[in-house]
């Protein structure tokens, strides 16, 4: 076995896994049922994205792939924290009607 025979063959098996952990994180995102199943499932399907961005800059060859995903973590980080942020502030809008 050559070395690029290996490389493509690690490269397909790459990207199987990878659309294996969206459609796994899809599901989760689906069923839920809390808020926090639903945050952790979008950023897992991000994390798999940009995965799948850093697997086709290898098999391409275009490395502004590798931009491309930098670009989406930052976003991502950004989207989980703001979703992070209201779901505290609806735990405590609840706190306090529950209280009251």
């Amino acid at each position: 076995m050559t070395s690029a025979v290996f490389l493509d063959w690690a490269i397909w098996v790459s990207f199987v896994m990878v659309m294996l952990s969206v459609a796994v994180a899809f599901i989760r995102l689906a069923k839920g049922p809390s808020l926090a199943d639903r945050v952790v499932a979008l950023d897992m399907m991000t994390v798999s994205v940009i995965a799948v961005c850093g697997v086709a800059a290898v098999a391409t060859g275009v490395f502004a792939l590798l931009d491309v995903a930098l670009v989406l973590a930052l976003v991502g980080f950004l989207a989980t924290v703001a979703l992070a942020r209201y779901a505290e502030r609806a735990e405590a809008r609840r706190k306090e009607k529950a209280d009251a």
